[in-house]
């Protein structure tokens, strides 16, 4: 395969949030004035321009504007920062352009303005269709906006996915199974039920350390994620992922691939990450986190991005942090930096335990090893580490 012919992402980060959600750890700032946004989209397009003599010529496969909520952007910024890409690099007759959002009716009356810009799949953040659930999880809209939005977004958009939030405080197997029978309900072909995790340093992490309320246990998570399985498989859903499910191949996304299976991505943006293989080397990218330095940034050097090649050792602890997540793996070749392979006595005792797949072409999980996955990585790269 030549370099040419080899697939690469593009990841844009939007940093601008109408609220910040309390259980939100990304690089966000509440909305600022526009601006700013002209100028960050304007930097944006100058280092995608810039990154673009580091990649050469590649097949673009998907463009993803995340944040934050690109949703606020002007459509007419997203339509050039699209097209930017496409004319760097050769898209794919089925390039998918995704673009995150939230079930505001604001956000919802830009949907024709972004479908107009090139996107083709929404990603809708319901995050649930209870209002008291809503409420807690501090969003800025309610179970009558979230179902709008999503009639909205299926009549508008070749392609829908859905994100939710499960594990809240007291939440029932029964309640989180009618919130999920409600998503299959909208015709969405992809669903993405996220546990709520309590990062460190978020809102919700100091008022569970005030005893405001308790996160589930593990025991309650795990009836809730069995449940998750069940009812989404039971509808056709297959869990492709950890935390993705889709209604076939084609409805996968074909960005969060380019993650999960290890190929080229570029980041562009406030604080965006990149991954880029150069002269051969897996090298990462990052991009200054505040605004005002990322757009100084590449006004004064003419790219947003400081580039470090990752050691064999690294790249291939990445493609376990990520391969793993997949129903699909990881090659066992691309583990060789750490030695893992069939007969390594930490796969052994996963594959004892019923956690990792007995497999002889790749690294696998169990549906019950992607339950407990940080702790079957942690003994996989661990043990590389140990005397």
């Amino acid at each position: 395969m030549t370099d040419a012919a080899q697939p690469l992402g593009v990841y844009v980060h939007w940093p601008y949030c109408a609220r910040i959600c309390p259980y939100c750890d990304f690089n966000v700032v509440r909305d600022r004035s526009q601006a700013e946004q002209r100028d960050l989209a304007v930097a944006i397009v100058a280092d995608l321009e810039a990154q673009r003599a580091l990649t050469g010529p590649r097949r673009l496969v998907s463009v993803f504007l995340g944040g934050g909520t690109p949703s606020l952007m002007d459509p007419d910024w997203a339509g050039e920062i699209v097209e930017t890409a496409k004319r760097l690099w050769t898209p794919d007759a089925d390039l998918e352009v995704s673009l995150e959002a939230n079930p505001t009716d604001a956000e919802s009356g830009r949907f024709a303005g972004f479908r107009d810009a090139g996107v083709n799949r929404l990603s809708l953040g319901l995050q649930s269709f209870d209002d008291a659930a809503l409420k807690f999880l501090g969003r800025n809209h309610d179970a009558g906006q979230a179902r709008r939005a999503a009639d909205i977004a299926a009549a508008t958009f070749p392609r829908l996915s859905v994100d939710m939030i499960y594990a809240l405080p007291d939440q029932t197997a029964a309640a989180w199974r009618e919130q999920l029978r409600a998503v299959i309900d909208l015709g969405a072909e992809h669903v993405s039920p996220y546990q709520l995790t309590i990062e460190a340093g978020t809102a919700f992490d100091r008022a569970v350390r005030r005893g405001v309320f308790t996160p589930p246990d593990d025991e309650v998570g795990g009836a809730l994620y069995d449940t998750t399985q069940a009812v989404l498989e039971g509808a056709g859903f297959e869990a492709y992922e950890v935390s993705n499910h889709a209604k076939g191949e084609a409805a996968r996304s074909r960005h969060n691939l380019v993650y999960w299976r290890g190929q080229d991505y570029v980041g562009a943006g406030p604080g965006a990450h990149g991954r880029l293989t150069l002269d051969g080397v897996r090298t990462a990218t990052t991009a200054p986190s505040g605004i005002g330095g990322y757009i100084a940034r590449v006004r004064g050097a003419g790219t947003g991005f400081d580039a470090e090649p990752l050691t064999p050792v690294e790249a291939a602890e990445e493609r376990i942090l990520m391969g793993l997540r997949t129903y699909e793996g990881v090659a066992w070749e691309e583990l060789a930096a750490l030695g893992l392979g069939t007969s390594s006595a930490v796969v052994r005792g996963l594959v004892g335990q019923g956690l990792l797949v007995d497999d002889a072409q790749r690294l696998r999980a169990t549906p019950a090893g992607r339950f407990v996955l940080d702790a079957v990585t942690r003994d996989l790269i661990l043990s590389q580490s140990s005397p």
